[in-house]
């Protein structure tokens, strides 16, 4: 029940979607929020601090889904789901994931332009890796911007999709995501 079979999801997988959902949808209102905060806002500190510490790991929770995505069998679309369904899905998949890199790395990008590491929790740094880039902080800020709406829109729109198929199509798409089957 922790891996994937032919029928359904494991655990380890609706785990890391659905701490990954979470996650991204916080970082996002946080984003939000912190934007508009003033330097004498309590939280003028603490919010960017805790939106690049919780980026960071999700940063490697997101490698470690990549992983476990490609060493684990990807099971097989319900009955009645034709090809153009499948593939829209493989493409909106595909957009998550490449939206999801986009949004992290723009991020790091945007902290680390001044050469200076990201602390993340206090539990340990990780290194400015690349700095120095003609106007790197603003060109990663619009990257990270335009990647954070459109992973929203796009995380939205799969999940009325899996609504859809779950209460219209009644193809248990997404039961198949909130617990295993056999």
């Amino acid at each position: 029940m922790l891996t994937n079979h032919s029928n359904g999801y494991g655990w380890v997988t609706i785990a890391l979607h659905w701490l990954s959902a979470l996650t991204v949808f916080g970082l996002f209102g946080l984003g939000l929020y912190m934007v508009d905060l003033g330097y004498y806002h309590p939280w003028y500190r603490q919010a960017p601090h805790l939106h690049k510490s919780l980026g960071l790991l999700l940063l490697a929770t997101t490698l470690l889904r990549l992983v476990w995505r490609f060493s684990n069998p990807v099971p097989r679309a319900p009955d009645g789901q034709g090809p153009l369904t499948r593939l829209a899905a493989k493409a909106g998949h595909g957009a998550i994931y490449l939206l999801l890199i986009a949004l992290l790395a723009s991020g790091y990008l945007i902290s680390t332009a001044d050469g200076r590491a990201i602390d993340v929790f206090d539990w340990f740094s990780v290194p400015a890796l690349i700095t120095g880039l003609p106007q790197q902080e603003e060109i990663a800020g619009t990257i990270h911007e335009y990647a954070a709406w459109s992973l929203m829109i796009l995380a939205c729109g799969h999940a009325l999709a899996a609504l859809k198929h779950q209460f219209i199509d009644r193809d248990n798409t997404l039961g198949r995501m909130i617990a295993p089957s056999n």
